[in-house]
């Protein structure tokens, strides 16, 4: 009787374990996630993008690509900063906000809402630890009033062209106001912890965790980091505060992360945006003269290097073949960087596509755009369908098995069917916008742009003919404007925008609210951009 007991207890265990050891692979398979997003990085910029007219040897972003899937027609949502980072973020178009143009300002308040999803809440909702580090530029409630507002800046241009000191008022603001945590940041947006500079060449200048800066700035940026693309608008500053050193952390910090939070049991998503190739271009030393074409190439190479630390890191820490990792920019490169200086030289930032930065041609939004899942998505694979990225919520909610309510991602699709092989569209139709607002609507291989010209920076375009109409299937580089020729497809195409508009949402679903009345176009030419502006952006 005892023996017969203890063989069915005996068996009891091995059934409670077999079913522990089952349930474990179930666990398991749910993948890390690492999404690295560069910042101004053109799609002919990473050389697997460019193999003609690329001159920028970018080896780790190229390795990248040979071990997962290569998307050729992936989009940011605008053709700058913010509105491309809270669509990533959100899956929900930028222009559904209040932010119609431009980017957030500097200590401007928080673009996403609190109670929107991001793809750090979806995660922690389903066992996530979550980080960000790096640029965040979406904006927190800076504890500062109206009155300490005018000491946050410095006086004419000090830091700029003088070496002035900031006044015994100044100093007393800035251990008030950096003294205090500040509010509704990133780790009020889905993430366990933060750490960044915010907006890397802007105000202040220290690194930020969490809701706290890292020291109290003492001290105006000098004047010589204003020359040559690096800091743009004078400040705050730690003193000895160096450019140079920023991207260096963010992929240490990252390589840190990774190192630490394999070793625990619940997975991980780290969202990584990189402060580069954006203006300020601070190349270190080692990288200086490297691309023997110009800062910005250096630069490039420099910020594939990070990207190379960050995987190695990765692969040292036994948990790459269950990791899902994103690669893309959140826009286009930058003209004023020297790009005509590059063309002449055989780099083509853009590569075949027409315009740059904040323009509404597909060189200010089409972007590097590449997934690698080992044991999920084909090595070497590419894909042409179109994808944007709105769609990683959506993809990462099917991975986990998860629905998304009615009011998050109302502009996500998901992208595992094309991770898995298949080559049916998972969207018909995509927005991106210009720096003013302009949008450029896709539907299928024909793009509609609802202004006479770029929208953006860019020059150009038949000021006589008010709206733009391309087959980019024959015309890539957006040469043949046949408004005039079809303007049957110009209705039906202005139809669909308005209805992408007037539901609230491009997803099967009940109709949602838009934050604000969405601007229409076309409208009048859109205001020229400062140029002491640009390279804020």
């Amino acid at each position: 009787m005892k023996n017969h007991f203890s063989r069915s207890a005996a068996l009891l265990f091995a059934s409670l374990a077999a079913l522990h050891s089952a349930d474990a692979p179930r666990r398991a398979s749910k993948p890390n996630i690492l999404v690295i997003y560069a910042d101004d990085l053109g799609y002919g910029d990473v050389h697997c993008y460019n193999l003609e007219r690329g001159k920028i040897p970018t080896p780790n972003l190229d390795k990248l690509a040979s071990q997962g899937m290569r998307f050729t027609d992936g989009h940011s949502s605008s053709g700058v900063c913010s509105p491309s980072r809270y669509t990533l973020l959100t899956g929900r178009y930028h222009w559904r906000s209040r932010l119609q143009t431009g980017i957030v300002g500097v200590f401007g308040a928080p673009l996403i809402a609190p109670e929107r999803m991001t793809i750090g809440t979806l995660a922690k909702q389903h066992g996530y630890r979550t980080a960000a580090i790096g640029k965040w530029h979406l904006g927190w409630d800076w504890p500062i009033t109206a009155e300490q507002r005018k000491h946050l800046q410095a006086p004419r241009k000090a830091g700029k062209d003088d070496e002035a000191a900031p006044t015994a008022e100044q100093l007393t603001t800035w251990r008030t106001v950096f003294s205090k945590p500040v509010a509704n940041g990133p780790t009020t947006r889905g993430f366990d912890t933060y750490f960044g500079t915010d907006v890397p060449n802007w105000p202040p200048y220290c690194f930020i965790e969490n809701d706290r800066t890292l020291g109290i700035p003492s001290t105006f940026l000098p004047p010589e980091n204003f020359k040559n693309h690096l800091a743009s608008t004078p400040g705050p500053a730690l003193k000895g505060w160096r450019l140079e050193a920023i991207l260096p952390a963010l992929g240490a910090r990252a390589s840190d992360f990774i190192t630490e939070v394999a070793k625990q049991p619940e997975p991980f998503l780290l969202y990584l945006p990189l402060t580069s190739p954006h203006t300020p271009l601070a190349v270190n030393a080692e990288w200086k003269d490297k691309s023997r074409l110009n800062t910005y190439a250096d630069f490039v190479m420099e910020t594939d290097a990070v990207v190379g630390r960050v995987l190695k890191a990765l692969d040292q820490s036994g948990a790459v073949e269950n990791t899902l990792v994103v690669f893309t920019s959140d826009n286009g490169c930058a003209p004023y960087i020297g790009v005509g200086d590059l063309e002449q030289l055989g780099h083509f930032p853009s590569g075949p596509l027409r315009g740059y930065k904040a323009d509404a041609w597909e060189g200010g939004h089409r972007v590097p755009f590449m997934v690698r899942w080992p044991g999920q998505v084909k090595p070497g694979s590419t894909c042409a369908q179109l994808v944007h990225q709105a769609d990683l919520l959506a993809t990462f909610a099917e991975i986990f098995g998860a629905t998304l309510p009615a009011n998050a991602g109302e502009d996500s699709f998901s992208l595992l069917p094309l991770l898995k092989g298949s080559d049916q569209p998972v969207r018909q139709h995509a927005v991106s916008a210009s720096i003013s607002g302009v949008p450029a609507l896709r539907s299928g291989p024909w793009k509609y742009v609802a202004a006479p010209g770029s929208g953006g920076w860019g020059k150009g375009g038949d000021q006589r003919q008010p709206i733009q109409l391309y087959e980019l299937g024959k015309d890539i580089g957006e040469t043949r404007n046949l408004a005039a020729e079809q303007p049957e497809r110009v209705a039906q195409m202005k139809a669909l925008l308005e209805k992408l508009i007037t539901n609230g949402r491009s997803t099967p679903g009940a109709p949602q609210q838009n934050d604000v009345e969405v601007r229409r176009h076309p409208a009048k030419g859109p205001p020229a951009p400062k140029k002491k502006a640009k390279g804020s952006q």
